[in-house]
């Protein structure tokens, strides 16, 4: 194991102590009469379904996880920042315009806070595990294999498309034309960003793109609507 590989187990490691720990603290507030969502055991043991991967991102020609020569600025602070963007975009549609009332319980698509920092975090981490960390580090794998690597950017073309599909097509929300295709454009934009920092930068870039946009639309909103909301 060389030491790049040795710092992707150590971030993925404490990502997963990150994870344990908000499973904990759910199980310990789950009977409090709040309508919790709680992840089951199981949820924390598939995710180690991704740990030998984070020893073939060079064999990839991808990023490791805190590469020497990417910037924090590019591994953190950019992509942090265009999560943002679609968060506030999402605010701007979902909340501003569809739903300007004030919400009289808590919507589904948010949690209590702070418990709602363990949760999406930890959702975060779950489907950027699933939809980049494992699929596009196993079909740049095959590319940078076939032919040796002649084709490597059309693979990576290819793989970035289809992951970036993945999202938008599992979550259209129910309602109007336009509607659906915002919700489209705007979910297949966001992952194929990811998949493209992922590529530049690294994984963590691509979970920090999530972790922004996870921050306005499911954290900061829930809490404004637990505290604001719901007091007033």
């Amino acid at each position: 194991m060389n030491r790049e590989s040795s710092k992707n187990l150590i971030i993925y490691s404490l990502f997963l102590v990150i994870i344990l720990t908000g499973f904990f603290y759910g199980n310990a507030i789950s009977s409090g009469g709040k309508h919790l969502r709680v992840w089951e055991f199981t949820n924390v043991l598939l995710l180690l379904i991704g740990a030998p991967f984070i020893f073939l991102q060079n064999k990839a020609k991808l990023p490791d996880f805190w590469q020497s020569d990417i910037s924090n600025k590019n591994r953190i602070l950019l992509p942090l920042m265009f999560g943002i963007v679609f968060g506030i975009l999402d605010l701007l549609v979902f909340k501003i315009i569809l739903h300007p009332d004030p919400y009289k319980e808590l919507p589904p698509f948010t949690q209590p806070f702070p418990y709602s920092l363990f949760l999406y975090f930890s959702g975060a981490f779950e489907v950027e595990v699933f939809y980049r960390l494992i699929p596009l580090t196993i079909i740049l794998l095959i590319g940078n294999w076939y032919k040796d690597g002649k084709y490597y950017t059309a693979f990576f073309v290819v793989g970035s498309i289809l992951t970036a599909l993945r999202e938008p097509l599992e979550q259209l929300p129910e309602g109007g034309i336009l509607l659906l295709i915002y919700s489209f454009i705007a979910g297949f934009v966001m992952n194929l960003m990811q998949a493209i920092w992922y590529r530049k930068a690294g994984f963590l870039a691509s979970l920090s793109i999530r972790l922004g946009h996870y921050l306005i639309w499911h954290i900061l909103l829930g809490a404004y609507i637990e505290y604001v909301e719901l007091i007033a």
